[in-house]
């Protein structure tokens, strides 16, 4: 348990403020492995409707797409938005909505979630409500947890945490699971 907050919209402007892409999401070949791990973690199912919590530039949500019929992508940050919009303007499936989850929520039924790099950020208050808010809109879906693993001192816990939040609450049953020497990837039948 943490007392932290979650990180608010301010310091993620202020990361943006010093690069338009922070992470090296569109450069880096750690990046690039873990989409593709992301990815084959879904194996070569076809989803209806899927949400993205945690966009960005949209790196990850340009291959995304491939897999979905209809795909809503947020995030807190506009700049890191309007790169996405960008990146992804060719897809005529993606929507993009800025959003401060699990606090704004999207009132819809998915059956795919992916929370990739996201959850850690968050207070125990909002992991709690985003673990009820997500077993809200995708009964019977699934969920897809991708988190980075050593902890950062600015987070409020490592990705090991995030993950076991999920797989101790009896809503969330573990159908796929992945780790690499900094991420890890769980993949959840949300009851």
């Amino acid at each position: 348990m943490s007392n932290q907050q979650s990180l608010d919209a301010a310091y993620f402007d202020r990361v943006y403020a010093g690069s338009s892409d922070p992470w090296h999401f569109a450069t880096s070949p750690y990046e690039h492995g873990k989409y593709d791990a992301t990815l084959a973690a879904l194996g070569d199912r076809h989803f209806a409707s899927a949400f993205e919590i945690g966009c960005s530039i949209g790196v990850l949500t340009a291959r995304l797409a491939e897999r979905c019929d209809a795909l809503l992508s947020v995030d807190i940050n506009p700049k890191a938005l309007d790169a996405a919009r960008s990146r992804c303007a060719a897809l005529p499936n993606v929507r993009f909505a800025q959003m401060t989850v699990p606090r704004e929520f999207p009132d819809a039924r998915f059956d795919l979630i992916v929370l990739s790099e996201v959850a850690y950020y968050w207070s125990d208050e909002d992991l709690a409500l985003a673990r009820d808010r997500i077993a809200g809109s995708a009964p019977g879906g699934l969920l897809e947890l991708v988190h980075f693993l050593p902890k950062v001192e600015d987070y409020v816990r490592d990705g090991d945490a995030v993950h076991e939040a999920f797989l101790n609450d009896s809503r969330f049953a573990r159908v796929g699971h992945a780790r690499a020497e900094h991420f890890r990837i769980d993949l959840l039948r949300v009851s």
